[in-house]
């Protein structure tokens, strides 16, 4: 394929993650290797800075700032959740881009974020406008198919596990059989955050906390809730409960949901923890009951980043590069685990076409029969994601992330009016 000369475009998307600014360093410096590539533009605030032709020249920043995006959590370019429906924002995009001649545009992100790129890339096709289109993954929900995991999740993991081993050892010192002690963790349509807390047990000490997991994959029931906890705490000091906010009854209905929804007319989530709180408190007289809802927390704590989970999300961005560059288009950039002896990862391609929109489920077989705790091949699968430890360099004490400068570049279109 003959070699494509133009500029980059790159975005982010959705709710950040503590490792997505490794990503657009690894996109930027993988960029500045290729000659066919003349200029390297962010957008600011995902496609909406498209649409508004808000675009900051990343070639302009310090290497310095560059290095530090590894280490940063936030979206460095600012995000959005905007879906594209009308067929104006199209033709505004398409505008932009051919106005400061965007020939490679990643879009940094998860399900959604991935359907906006195929859009992108299906309305420049049509037009007969050469634009390669790269999807980089992007979630701490882990469920984007077509990936072994995501970029963004170790992290959440680690900082889980590491965040309910500290609850115990707090929990074990005030329980006598009489606390139940609740964690509400993200997760819209999958368990694979909520799962992620059974890396905290020791591996001879099978009652450690979290003692019992609540999992989208599973109905939930009330009555054998209750029973749970009985069980547990005749047995413990305390009973753990870990939860994932998309919890759903035996009719598929969220336990706890707000009526809006976002632009993707997804459900605003939030209240499983307390359901669940409530619940205790109404039917066993006498346990006391502890609510903690990590929220953002769980997906902004750098400090707690796993290291192959910062290198990993570095490596997809360069390899949406190289990919792009060799000729790639509507593609997702995968990673592929290698032999389930000794972890390895290396990356690979997957149609955007098959990830946009659809959701991966915890496997079922991962979960013991009981439905409230994970068995060794879930354990097996996650515990390399969190291992390493990224270093965050110190300010006064506190960890100092990167800042960019964000030099605009210069408008050539009128504003576009939604």
């Amino acid at each position: 394929m003959a070699e494509l000369a133009g500029n980059v475009l790159v975005g982010q998307s959705g709710g950040p993650t503590a490792v997505i600014n490794a990503s657009v360093a690894g996109l930027i410096t993988e960029a500045l290797n290729h000659d066919c590539i003349e200029e390297v533009y962010g957008s600011l605030n995902g496609v909406l800075g498209i649409l508004q032709e808000d675009l900051v020249d990343l070639a302009a920043e310090s290497q310095q700032s560059i290095r530090a995006l590894k280490h940063t959590p936030g979206a460095a370019l600012g995000t959005c959740r905007f879906k594209l429906k009308k067929p104006a924002d199209l033709d505004r995009i398409l505008e932009v881009l051919k106005a400061h001649n965007i020939r490679y545009f990643f879009y940094i992100g998860g399900n959604d974020s991935q359907d906006t790129a195929a859009k992108i890339s299906a309305h420049a096709a049509a037009a007969g406008y050469e634009l390669r289109v790269i999807g980089v993954p992007k979630t701490v929900d882990n469920d984007l198919p077509g990936t072994d995991h995501c970029p963004g999740y170790g992290s959440t993991a680690k900082f889980l596990a590491a965040t309910v081993r500290e609850l115990a050892a707090d929990n074990e010192s005030m329980g006598a059989g009489d606390l139940v002690s609740i964690i509400e963790v993200m997760g819209r349509s999958a368990g694979w955050i909520a799962a992620s807390t059974a890396l905290a047990k020791r591996r001879d000490q099978p009652h450690d906390a979290p003692h019992l997991i609540y999992l989208p994959e599973i109905p939930f029931s009330q009555e054998k809730c209750l029973e749970d906890i009985r069980r547990v705490l005749k047995r413990e000091k305390y009973c753990q409960i870990v939860v994932s906010e998309g919890l759903t009854d035996s009719d598929g209905n969220y336990v706890s949901a707000d009526p809006a929804t976002d632009a993707f007319g997804h459900a605003q989530l939030g209240g499983a923890g307390e359901f669940i709180k409530s619940l205790v408190e109404a039917n066993l007289p006498g346990v006391k009951t502890r609510l903690s809802v990590p929220g953002l927390m769980q997906r902004s704590a750098a400090h707690a980043a796993s290291k192959t989970d910062a290198d990993e999300a570095y490596l997809v961005g360069q390899a949406a590069v190289k990919a792009a560059v060799n000729g790639e288009t509507d593609k997702l950039i995968t990673l592929v685990r290698g032999d389930a002896d000794h972890y390895t990862c290396e990356t690979g391609l997957a149609p955007l076409a098959d990830v946009a929109n659809t959701v991966k489920k915890l496997p079922r077989e991962w979960i013991n029969e009981d439905g409230v705790s994970m068995n060794f091949q879930f354990i097996r699968y996650a515990q390399p994601l969190i291992q390493g430890e990224v270093v965050v360099p110190q300010d006064n004490g506190v960890p100092a992330f990167a800042r960019l400068d964000k030099v605009r570049v210069e408008k050539t279109l009128p504003a576009y009016v939604a």
